[in-house]
């Protein structure tokens, strides 16, 4: 008999857990770190190596979290509460050390500790990878919003995927991005705890048998399916200051036990486990490229895999606090699509609900069609995913005859509500007929939830405009906008301590977990002695900047120029290229002579392009040249320098933002759904230059046009003028525009690279060019000499600095998390007992 079977029947009462809770102090930190050190990884003096220090430190930490975890799962239990559930496949987390420390409020306690045993917080920080579950501004988002539902106390869980490689590693070779694999749990993560005992199975494959049951009632069963194991590894999320940890889920795949064992007795024991092995591929790496046909099926598998684990997680956990009683499920839980990738989840939660659990379809579907909430964050057509139904059939049989009962019901009450309008039923069927029928994913998401938001104001306003408008008509109500935010404890709190300090001693600490106070800070604008201050502490993040780029790019910043930054995804709509046109536009008055009343200015350009996105390679390759041309003609000494930032990741944007003087926002109108990295800066007092797209508006409204440089067309002047733009006209009437094309086509950049950027010069001129990269260019080069001269009036610009930060409280992810649940999840917050 074993010996833990009495303990496992007899489920020991709350004393049997209640341990002493962990001291908080810099001793008991100490001491910790001590025998995690000591016995848990077993080194000792002769360990030269940081990376186990920070581990000690690590799970040291992870021990205090616990305690609090398991108060906050049992506090959830207990209240009964309704809860909601972030489905994701990015969660940019970045590293955990230092924002745990923020929340858990030891920051001071532990750097005491560790000083106390000779060791300095800072040198062992940095040994901490980069959590790389994401490609950008979707993923973190996603990171900042379950910290703030972790700060606000609502329950709300995330789920994502376990990749073992996360977003590639860039590094840069005579200009181009070479993509080098990202193993970021190579060494283990010491933040997540693995739950075997809640490990999900997933079907793939197979195909459908219907048969009736004793009532005569028609039944589906999926059959001969090849499945996977979905292994949950959970990942703390701590709020601020308040005792409660909330959770990310992560699902890894795993092969099961089976294999053929025929095949195995024949001798072909690889072929027989082989099939198994594959699944392993699933959450191998982030996000393939889905350009060729197996990338498609594994982004699909992907996708499935996800909403089938979560999902399956929810009703299990639902089923041991509830029963099988299903009445009250829409009442008590809502599901928050992040995009399309998880769009699936509409029909894998009406087949879980009919074929493993025996509703009939339509009480499943008011329970789906109730818990569901879509969120968009593209305007871009191409960006709304659709798959291939052959895809579909062959690796969804189940999931396919749903899509297609669930998009046969809501024809019929779109041609209910328009009589004989085929043209509209066409528009808006779920299937897009064609040659190669497909399924499209965001359309299942709009008529399976019950909310559809956009992400700013302009963003949500298009989506009813545009692309969603036939839906709008239908149903009016589920629209909604819900303006992004980032968390002020991470982008503020943590990664400008100085700025932290200074604003502490202000207004006091309260802003942290309301940002709005910050507007407190506006008056003191007009404090020469607070601008002075302020300033100090500008230059000194500006330093730490230029110590990093020199480190990464070999380029030296000089800390009294204007640091002039523009990093994130590279995408055409993103519009790097109009940067570096008046980078090449500054360099070519510099070879002119005309230097007068100059300002000198580093322009730092950072980010990934996706790896079969060739044109975004190509603007890599061109601002990596055009830097080193720059860079190394003395006439651009003290002037002017440039470099290309690689492998730009959450860490380095916590030094970025701090030391940035003017943050460049200048997508083409009406192509960004909101931006976060604008708040980011703005929050950390950059002065935006930017276009009238994406959350710029509100980050305007907010700010005053007085503290923000506009410049470009509108996204209806984007629209009315793509009819007869011509860029070679204007090319031909601006002598500065003209200017700089000639320099790109003689090759001055390329000397030894004939024709490489022959596209690039190419898309400008073109008249279909979507981004009106010419049309803007005037607009920008005379908006950025007003910025050239409002830095060069120090005074002026360090009150837009901190009227920036003083007004950046809107762009909290608390303001946006409260939104989502007064408008959609309807969730109370719950406190944890204390400790």
């Amino acid at each position: 008999m074993s010996p833990f079977k009495n303990l496992i029947n007899a489920r020991p009462n709350d004393q049997f857990f209640d341990l002493p809770s962990l001291p908080m102090t810099p001793e008991g930190i100490a001491r910790s770190f001590q025998h995690y050190y000591a016995y848990t990884l077993g080194r000792d003096r002769d360990c030269h190596s940081a990376y186990y220090p920070y581990k000690a430190l690590a799970i040291s930490l992870r021990d205090r979290l616990m305690e609090r975890w398991k108060c906050t799962r049992q506090a959830y239990d207990n209240a009964g509460c309704k809860r909601a559930y972030y489905l994701s496949l990015e969660f940019l987390m970045g590293r955990t050390l230092s924002n745990a420390m923020l929340n858990l409020g030891i920051t001071d306690a532990a750097t005491q500790g560790l000083y106390d045993l000779g060791i300095a917080l800072e040198e062992i920080a940095g040994n901490e990878p980069d959590a790389g579950l994401g490609n950008g501004g979707l993923g973190r988002l996603a990171a900042c919003f379950l910290d703030a539902c972790a700060t606000l106390q609502l329950p709300v869980r995330g789920y994502g995927l376990h990749y073992e490689y996360g977003m590639f590693r860039q590094v840069i070779e005579n200009g181009n991005q070479i993509e080098e694999p990202d193993h970021w749990v190579r060494d283990g993560n010491p933040w997540e705890l693995e739950r075997p005992e809640f490990t999900q199975r997933i079907q793939f494959g197979g195909w459908t048998e219907t048969h009736k049951d004793a009532t005569g009632r028609e039944l589906v069963s999926w059959v001969g399916t090849n499945d996977v194991l979905a292994v949950p590894y959970d990942i703390p999320i701590p709020g601020y200051h308040n005792n409660t940890i909330n959770t990310l889920r992560l699902w890894k795949a795993a092969a099961t036990d089976e294999f053929d064992l025929g095949e195995f007795n024949s001798g072909s024991y690889p072929e027989s486990v082989a099939r198994k092995n594959e699944a392993e591929h699933i959450t191998m790496v982030l996000y393939p490229n889905d350009a060729s046909e197996n990338g498609k099926e594994l982004r699909l598998r992907q996708q499935f895999f996800l909403a089938s684990a979560s999902l399956k997680d929810v009703l299990r956990d639902w089923i041991r606090l509830n029963g099988r009683d299903f009445s009250q499920f829409a009442a008590r839980n809502c599901f928050q699509l992040n995009d399309t990738h998880p769009a699936v989840s509409v029909a894998e939660l009406m087949r879980q609900l009919m074929d493993e659990h025996g509703l009939e379809w339509g009480e499943a579907w008011s329970i789906t069609s109730q818990t569901m909430a879509y969120t968009n964050h593209t305007l871009l057509p191409e960006a709304l995913e659709r798959w291939p139904v052959r895809l579909f059939e062959r690796l969804l049989p189940r999931i396919l005859q749903i899509i297609y009962e669930i998009n046969a019901r809501f024809l019929d009450e779109v041609s209910t509500r328009w009589p004989g309008d085929n043209d509209r039923i066409r528009r808006m069927s779920l299937i897009e007929e064609g040659h190669e029928p497909q399924v499209r994913m965001a359309y299942l998401a709009i008529v399976g939830s019950f909310s559809v938001n956009g992400v700013a104001g302009l963003h949500s306003q298009l989506l009813i405009e545009g692309l969603f408008r036939d839906f709008y008509e239908l149903w009016p109500k589920k629209f909604n906008n819900k303006t992004n935010g980032v968390t002020p404890r991470r982008w503020l709190a943590m990664c400008n301590p100085d700025l932290r300090e200074l604003i502490n001693e202000t207004i006091g600490t309260d802003w942290v977990r309301d940002l709005d106070q910050l507007e407190r800070l506006a008056p003191y604008a007009e404090d020469a002695a607070f601008r002075a201050r302020w300033d100090a502490i500008k230059q000194a993040n500006k330093r730490r900047l230029a110590e990093t780029v020199e480190q990464a790019c070999r380029v030296t910043f000089p800390v009294d120029a204007l640091f002039n930054v523009q990093v994130k995804r590279i995408h055409e709509y993103k519009r790097q290229l109009l940067n570096v046109l008046h980078v090449v536009h500054l360099y070519n008055r510099i070879k002119r002579g005309d230097t007068k009343d100059w300002t000198p200015r580093c322009v730092l350009i950072g980010g990934k392009a996706a790896p079969g996105y060739l044109m975004a390679k190509q603007i890599i390759k061109l601002v990596n040249n055009v830097a080193r041309v720059i860079n190394g003609d003395p006439e651009t000494e003290g002037l002017l320098r440039v470099a290309f930032i690689p492998d730009y990741c959450v860490s380095l944007m916590e030094i970025i933002a701090p030391g940035t003087d003017l943050s460049e926002q200048i997508s083409t109108a009406g192509k960004e759904a909101s931006g976060t990295g604008n708040m980011k800066f703005m929050m950390n007092g950059a002065i935006t230059i930017g276009t009238l797209d994406g959350a710029n508006i509100e980050i305007r409204e907010r700010v005053g046009e007085e503290n923000f440089f506009l410049f470009g067309l509108t996204a209806a002047g984007v629209e009315s003028r793509r009819e007869h733009y011509d860029p070679n006209g204007i090319i031909a009437a601006d002598s500065a525009l003209l200017e700089v094309m000639s320099l790109l086509e003689s090759g001055h950049f390329n000397r030894h690279e004939p024709g490489i950027f022959d596209q690039i010069i190419l898309s400008i001129r073109n008249a279909h060019d979507p981004w009106m990269t010419a049309a803007d260019f005037r607009s920008y080069i005379d908006t950025q000499a007003l910025v050239d001269e409002a830095y060069r009036d120090r005074e002026r610009w360090l009150r837009m600095s901190i009227l920036n930060t003083a007004y950046s409280g809107y762009f909290s992810s608390d303001r946006t998390i409260s939104e989502y649940n007064r408008d959609i999840w309807h969730l109370e917050s719950v406190l944890p007992r204390p400790l």
